[in-house]
């Protein structure tokens, strides 16, 4: 941290990445990481890039840049274990490059690397950097509206396993930075007419394996719903905890390929996820499978790690 402290006051101009798809705790990093640099050194310029999350986007907006403004610039990637996830990828044109992650480490990219799995989201790590360093650094309410949503989404309003005394600890210091606890638990549960459809969808369409449940969301059910992407990838935490099927799994149809949400309450799943492409924490982790034909050996090696994860 002392020295991710250092390059950032040692660079004039500072672009923030994240990753593919950008959940809350990746729009919590990088708006809140911004805000923190933003807010400490006013001179400073201070960017964010990537696509957008229409489900966060209250909390800031992309900026859009040259490339010529990476010359002698800092980049930092958060949230984001994999390089070939890391949301444009021109961050490589920075002078120096920092990774800022709370996911199993999997790429080793960057110049220098703040990588810790204790933290349940990456949002927390932020926090924790101000906080580290709060008689050096400055916070806005916008910096910690941004830190306490991506926190909050990323540990299911702190019910998933990883939330610990020092989470609430963060939430409670980004309270009193302003933080309304309302306000931004009434824009995460706004839900769309379209949304409820597909949830009864979900329900009545998920299949079980053995020790595994899973969905498929083509293309064709993406557009019957009138959804988008984003709001189709929420769904998967519905078919998680049912009784006797402790891993599941959302299979997610985009244009160029297809995407795994893999979740677990039981059996660690990282290593099934870097089989096929992807990574992530051990119960919970992103991976993908190169068309409908690798299904089902997909369901097959999930099975394999159940009946390993019960002894049979």
């Amino acid at each position: 941290m002392q020295k991710i402290l250092e390059k950032i006051k040692q660079y004039d101009t500072i672009i923030i990445h994240g990753h593919k798809r950008p959940d809350g705790d990746c729009y919590g990093s990088q708006f809140g990481l911004k805000d923190v640099i933003q807010t400490s050194f006013p001179n400073k310029k201070v960017y964010v890039v990537g696509e957008r999350s229409a489900f966060v986007d209250f909390i800031g907006q992309m900026d859009v840049i040259e490339d010529t403004v990476y010359q002698g610039a800092l980049s930092i990637v958060v949230d984001t274990a994999v390089q070939d996830r890391i949301s444009d990828p021109r961050y490589v044109l920075g002078k120096e490059v920092i990774k800022i992650d709370h996911h199993i480490p999997v790429d080793d990219y960057g110049d220098y690397r703040w990588v810790d799995t204790n933290f349940p989201s990456c949002a927390q790590m932020i926090a924790y950097f101000y906080e580290s360093f709060k008689n050096e650094l400055e916070i806005s309410q916008t910096g910690a509206i941004a830190m306490y949503t991506g926190i909050v989404t990323d540990t299911g309003r702190f019910r998933f396993r990883g939330v610990s005394e020092l989470t609430h600890q963060m939430a409670g210091m980004l309270i009193r930075k302003g933080v309304d606890v309302e306000y931004i638990d009434s824009k995460l549960s706004i839900e769309t007419l379209e949304m409820i459809a597909l949830k009864g969808y979900v329900y009545s369409n998920f299949v079980t394996a053995d020790g595994f449940v899973y969905l498929k969301m083509t293309r064709d059910i993406i557009e019957k719903y009138n959804v988008t992407d984003e709001q189709a990838a929420s769904v998967v935490g519905l078919i998680g905890g049912i009784e006797g099927f402790p891993v599941w799994a959302l299979f997610i149809e985009y244009p160029n390929e297809i995407r795994i949400r893999l979740r677990s309450n039981g059996p660690t799943i990282d290593k099934l996820a870097n089989q096929y492409g992807g990574g992530g924490h051990a119960k919970a982790a992103g991976a993908r499978l190169d068309s409908w034909d690798d299904l089902g050996k997909f369901i097959t090696d999930v099975e394999a790690v159940v009946k390993a994860y019960r002894g049979v």
